[in-house]
């Protein structure tokens, strides 16, 4: 039988090894001299401060005794989260995540501690300290995965915004999962979370199911916008949890989303009339300047996604007036650049256009798409990754097409190393076979780097995958 070891025979060596009384040590390590004689006689517990304590006074590494502490003081003993608490949040200080995940299924077979877990999530959440909140959440969700409860559909919206990521693989796995719980959610929330779901699905050009959750988020919203403005004429409305955003944007998001499902699907005139309708926001009743301010980038978005439409459609005369909205509205957001620049490039393509005093004339912009800034905003951290890619591979085909080789295959093999960064198999297919449609024409250098590459991504997939099994 193995005999588990206890912090308090460390202790008690530590001291007969260096010679010290309690007293001494007590001193030391910063901590009364009766409270050091019960933790070494065994009749005292201690606190994750009192352990952090002793851990630096022995002169160990922080964390030194977390695995210890977790066998004597939370598994061998019934839970008491006056000490696991504190414990948990220097956890996730250290970056202890075996720690948190060993604490988090010890205590979990009792669901009366899930709604404490839950809350320290939250407030780690809330601190940034992500990967030690997931875990928590983890662990709420399995314990009460067959309740029917707000929390456990929380803690999956929680688990889905921290996983969602650069795996395009994993983001679609994460997003189908999550799916299933929007409904047990806070009506408000579920506006929210409907927002995210379609956006990650727009990044996978999922267009049917960006269709479906925007449609069912513009029902949601009007329903709560009606009531909201009932409930404010009866003068008799409770608090009620906040939006993101102001809640009239989710109906008018819901509009441009639509759009962007029939535009993708080639039904331009359909999507100039759902662009029409969230371009004309007179039924909105607040009058404050958020509410102006949101209003005025919807009608700014709308006529720009005119342009594209009609751009896209075949209609090249308005390229120019295209380009001068970019140039007027598009000054500081580099996001908003990168989506407008993508579909000059998309006709250029389509329709054999010569953009070069386009793109000569934001050549510094178009430098810096690669230092996109970093956000929580899923739209920001899904669609706008997709686009990048997306961009890189139209600027390889237009100057591939235009025998402009070496700026070519520069943005062609960009967009392949951030689509396979992404997982995103589409795309480094269709890179790989633009490379070898024009293969005749790269230098030596240029071929050498593409099939190195290509080893690396094969030889990653292995170590990952393993091989095939090999045929008898």
């Amino acid at each position: 039988m193995k005999i588990t070891p206890t912090i308090r025979a460390e202790l008690d060596r530590y001291l007969k090894q260096e010679g010290l009384s309690l007293t001494q040590f007590g001193h030391i390590a910063g901590i009364n001299r009766g409270i050091v004689s019960g933790i070494v006689t065994g009749n005292k517990s201690m606190s994750a401060n009192q352990l952090d304590c002793i851990t630096e006074a022995m002169g160990l590494p922080e964390g030194y005794f977390y695995d210890l502490f977790i066998e004597n003081y939370i598994i061998d003993i019934p839970p008491n989260m006056r000490r696991i608490e504190p414990f948990l949040y220097r956890c996730a200080e250290l970056d202890k995540f075996d720690s948190i995940r060993r604490v988090a299924e010890s205590i979990m077979d009792n669901l009366l501690y899930s709604p404490k877990l839950f809350d320290i999530a939250e407030a780690l959440l809330a601190q940034g300290r992500h990967v030690a909140a997931l875990l928590l959440y983890e662990g709420v969700a399995e314990a009460e995965k067959y309740q029917h409860s707000e929390r456990l559909a929380i803690c999956h919206y929680r688990i889905f915004t921290i996983q969602v990521g650069d795996d395009q693989r994993q983001n679609l796995n994460a997003a189908t999962i999550f799916e299933a719980f929007v409904e047990r959610l806070d009506e408000i929330d579920q506006l929210d979370a409907l927002k995210d779901l379609a956006n990650v699905y727009r990044s996978f050009r999922q267009w049917d199911k960006v269709d479906e959750m925007a449609k069912k988020m513009r029902d949601k919203a009007e329903i709560q916008y009606s009531m909201k403005h009932h409930q404010k004429n009866r003068k008799s409305r409770e608090h009620k949890k906040e939006t993101r955003g102001p809640l009239f944007g989710y109906i008018a998001y819901a509009d441009l989303l639509c759009a962007s499902v029939c535009e993708a699907q080639g039904d331009y005139e359909q999507a100039l009339q759902y662009t029409y309708a969230y371009a004309n926001l007179d039924w909105v009743k607040e009058i404050d300047e958020d509410t102006q301010h949101w209003v005025n980038l919807f009608k700014d978005w709308a006529e720009g996604n005119t342009y594209v439409n009609k751009l896209l459609s075949g209609d090249t005369s308005v390229l120019s007036e295209y380009v001068e909205y970019i140039t007027v509205t598009s000054i500081a957001n580099n996001n908003e650049k990168l989506s407008k620049l993508l579909n000059v490039m998309i006709a250029a393509n389509r329709y054999g256009i010569d953009v070069d005093d386009v793109l000569l004339r934001f050549e510094t912009d178009i430098n810096s798409f690669s230092q996109l800034p970093a956000s929580t905003d899923i739209y920001t951290q899904q669609v706008i990754p997709d686009y990048f890619v997306w961009f890189g591979y139209e600027m390889a085909h237009y100057y591939l097409h235009q025998g402009v080789y070496s700026d070519g295959f520069k943005y062609l093999m960009n967009a392949m190393v951030k689509a396979n960064i992404l997982n995103n198999e589409t795309y480094f297919i269709n890179c790989m076979g633009l490379f070898l449609h024009f293969q005749d024409y790269a230098v030596p250098e240029t071929k050498a780097g593409f099939l190195n590459f290509i080893e690396k991504v094969w030889l990653s997939n292995v170590k990952k995958n393993g091989t095939a099994n090999r045929c008898e």
